[in-house]
């Protein structure tokens, strides 16, 4: 049986964790460790020292716990016997992680549930060797690779990255296209939310990357979402907004239909059902123009009136320009003809002296003469 003289780790540089290959080592061995590294002496399952960067002269004068191993003599030299696990505590870059199936999320702007997928990549690095060697490597396996912890952490990694990332998406009201242009946000809102789940592992996250996160093509919902966002564009520049949008349009399917439903049955019950729909039909359009183009004053409308005539008698101005679009109406008329705006807020004049009259007055104060209806 052969016994070691030097211990030092010669696997190759790519593993987390490598055992040394021989397990009998002679009192006064040298130990070689680089500063990258820690290394773990065990027995039965139990570690009983452990050994970070420098040259170690292995005895009982410096070390106690030989004592404890030693199981033999040979040839004069006291023998110890014991397994040395060599850790690798450098960072570990580029492990890669991503959704197993899609998150559903419901966008923040438009309601839609629709489902994302999500990719990226963490770091790593060994904090607590010990800990490690014994929660997640255990005492019987000869080496540990990057590709060994990804899979290990792979189901609890992404269970918790879904649950996440749905939380601060909802958080953060961001909508599901923006988030694209957020990923180095979310992913530093994420990344203390992570540590966790390797502190129990002895482990350190380092970094947290966020590659990518996208709505699959083959969601229902895909099509929709898109469009939706197309039209967002073009409303941003109207000055006008998606709730606004909608509203609009229920307005104006009533006013195309102004006999069915609610609204045309009360408009029908008193004698209104087509300025019902009218008066729908200029709500509808009012939301869009009259927010970006406000009315002018009446009396640049149309002089003749909003202001008292001067002189004597005198006939008011004949027809209505329409406060709404601007649309010449008759003097009788009470809606736009081409808007279905109300046009009964204006002052009425005599027609024969010009005096001001009150709006449901059959005849003239000042005059007498009866009022043209």
């Amino acid at each position: 049986m052969e016994l070691y003289s030097v211990i030092k780790n010669n696997a190759p540089g790519d593993l987390l964790v490598s055992k040394f290959e021989g397990e009998d080592f002679n009192n006064a061995s040298q130990l070689i460790v680089t500063e990258s590294e820690e290394a773990l002496f065990m027995k039965d399952g139990v570690i009983v020292q452990s050994f970070s960067g420098g040259r170690f002269t292995l005895d009982t004068k410096n070390y106690p716990f030989i004592s404890a191993l030693r199981n033999k003599f040979s040839g004069g030299k006291s023998p110890f016997n014991c397994r040395v696990y060599f850790v690798n505590k450098v960072h570990k870059l580029e492990l890669f992680w991503g959704t197993d199936s899609p998150i559903q999320m419901r966008d923040a702007e438009f309601g839609f549930m629709v489902g994302v997928r999500a990719r990226g990549s963490y770091s790593i690095q060994v904090a607590d060797a010990k800990k490690f060697l014994l929660k997640l490597v255990g005492n019987n396996v000869n080496s540990f690779t990057s590709d060994d912890i990804e899979t290990y952490f792979r189901s609890a990694f992404v269970m918790h990255i879904k649950t996440t990332l749905a939380k601060q998406m909802k958080e953060m009201r961001m909508t599901v296209l923006d988030m694209s242009s957020e990923l180095t946000d979310i992913a530093e809102r994420m990344k203390p939310i992570m540590q966790p789940i390797f502190d129990e592992y002895g482990i350190r996250l380092v970094n947290f990357y966020i590659v990518d996160i996208s709505i699959p093509e083959n969601d229902p919902n895909y099509e929709k979402i898109n469009t939706a966002y197309a039209n967002r564009g073009a409303r941003n520049i109207e000055g006008y907004t998606w709730q606004q949008e909608q509203s609009a349009g229920i307005l104006r399917d009533l006013a195309k239909n102004p006999g069915a439903g609610g609204i045309g049955a009360m408009g029908a019950g008193i004698g209104m059902g087509a300025a019902a729909g009218g008066m729908f039909a200029g709500l509808a359009n009012q939301m869009f123009s009259g927010a970006q183009q406000p009315a002018q004053p009446q009396a640049d409308k149309n002089p003749g009136y909003g202001a008292a005539p001067q002189g004597g008698p005198q006939q008011a101005a004949h027809g209505r320009k329409c406060p709404q679009c601007g649309a010449e109406n008759s003097d009788k008329a009470k809606f736009c003809c081409e808007c279905g705006a109300k046009l009964g807020s204006e002052k009425v004049f005599c027609t024969n002296c010009g005096a001001e009259m009150p709006a449901n007055a059959k005849f003239c104060n000042e005059c007498g003469a009866k009022r043209e209806s």
